[in-house]
């Protein structure tokens, strides 16, 4: 039996980013980089749904990974129910998909749970028996949102500051404390020059002559996205050599036991990726 840190890995399978995540975490263990294993790969979709997602099977199964799916669309279609209201607690058809996931999932003991391209909200007897942790395009202080909602929050009130993080899941959408988290300011030479050209716009104006095309949307997301991969792993890294856990009542605690406010590898990440990035 294996006493390596285990980690039960979530995804919907969806396409490039989904493969990325696994490919990078697992590329890490078998570099010994990480002190870890994949215990499991859950997949809210089944075999043949998509070709993206058969391609990240086949990955799991080239792994030699175990997998278990269960088709989160079917088992929606077969009781004609729309899509849940993220504002709202989840339904009980949607609490009943999550108790069927969790009896297949029986026999496995994760230490730690990771959300990578998990394209469901966990709701409340997953996140109670499970210690999860997802991704989030955000600074700890910064705005909820998909990314794309992020930057433009960001552009909008003039921030100087983002980020991305990591943080405990929880029930309410993107809610949950800061597990782990790095930060980097968008002020300064990559930045000021396309600010001064959006000067006295709104956001709006933006949005509907240059949209995702915009060069300080553009420049954010890139100092963004190229640091998600190496904080995913040097928050696994963290929480397999105990410097940083979730407690019981769902707070985030050092290897002291003390509640933090998230740990802080931006120097770490800054140093992974300075060369990945323009002056």
């Amino acid at each position: 039996m294996s006493n390596r840190y285990k980690i039960g890995w979530f995804s919907t399978g969806r396409g490039a980013g989904s493969r990325g995540l696994l490919k990078t975490v697992q590329d890490s263990i078998i570099a010994g980089e990480l002190d870890a294993e994949i215990e499991f790969v859950f997949c809210s979709r089944d075999r043949g749904e998509t070709e993206a997602t058969d391609q990240y099977l086949d990955m799991v199964k080239g792994y030699g990974i175990p997998r278990v799916s269960f088709s989160y669309q079917m088992y929606k279609a077969v009781r004609d129910m729309p899509n849940p209201d993220p504002a709202q607690p989840l339904p009980q058809w949607r609490l009943d998909y999550d108790r069927e996931v969790m009896k297949r999932l029986e026999g496995f003991t994760p230490d730690l749970c990771v959300l990578a391209g998990f394209m469901l909200i966990t709701g409340p007897e997953m996140c109670e028996k499970y210690d999860i942790i997802n991704l989030h395009p955000a600074a700890p202080d910064g705005p909820a949102g998909t990314w794309q909602q992020v930057i433009w929050k960001l552009i909008e009130s003039g921030a100087d500051i983002q980020g991305v993080k990591m943080h405990v899941a929880i029930p309410e959408l993107d809610m949950g404390p800061t597990a782990t988290y790095c930060t980097f300011p968008i002020r300064g030479k990559a930045f000021d020059r396309y600010r001064e050209e959006i000067k006295g716009k709104s956001v709006e104006e933006i949005k509907k002559t240059q949209g995702e095309e915009n060069p300080l949307f553009k420049t954010i997301r890139q100092h963004g996205a190229v640091r998600e991969l190496p904080l995913t792993v040097a928050t696994i890294g963290v929480f397999s050599r105990g410097k940083v856990k979730i407690s019981k009542d769902r707070r985030v605690v050092d290897a002291a036991g003390h509640v933090i406010s998230g740990y802080d590898l931006t120097a770490e990440i800054d140093e992974i990726v300075k060369d990945k990035l323009p002056n």
